[in-house]
């Protein structure tokens, strides 16, 4: 009997940095994390790479254009969040055109924040790799509880 192989969503995050700041977007109607803040992400749709992905994703929620040269992944989160999902991290410090609100039915506040001051109500995991950026770390896991192993 064949077995069906384990699969996981799989994100791109953009962390938009310029002059020490990141921008960042208040979730609004979505019925996930509302009223807290993220940064412009979306899920990959498949047949595309990661960056394509960021490129896709900086146009319909921030109006940029990006060049796949102008994207860094950072890092990766295996992450937990009732089900399991692979988020990819990436910078991007060069863009064309103004950053605007392009989904106002889904976000009803985009602005740059100072890396250091954060919003309180930024979501956990969102914080998490913020910090693990300004740390270089490339890795992480998040949201998984400890399981003691028996020996």
């Amino acid at each position: 009997m064949a077995t069906r192989r384990f699969t996981a969503p799989v994100t791109i995050h953009l962390f938009f940095i310029r002059d020490h700041q990141i921008l960042l977007l208040r979730r609004f109607n979505t019925g996930y994390e509302d009223g807290n803040y993220s940064v412009v992400a979306g899920h990959l749709d498949g047949g595309e790479t990661v960056k394509q992905a960021a490129v896709r994703e900086a146009k319909e929620e921030a109006g940029v254009h990006l060049t796949e040269e102008n994207i860094e992944i950072v890092s990766v989160m295996h992450r937990k969040a009732g089900d399991e999902r692979i988020d990819f991290f990436a910078t991007v410090k060069e863009w064309e055109g103004e950053i605007k609100n392009q989904e106002p039915h889904k976000c009803d506040d985009l602005r740059f924040f100072p890396l250091d001051q954060l919003p309180v109500n930024t979501i956990p995991y969102i914080l998490r790799a913020i910090e693990n950026y300004k740390k270089g770390k490339w890795f992480d896991s998040f949201g998984w509880t400890e399981r003691k192993r028996s020996i």
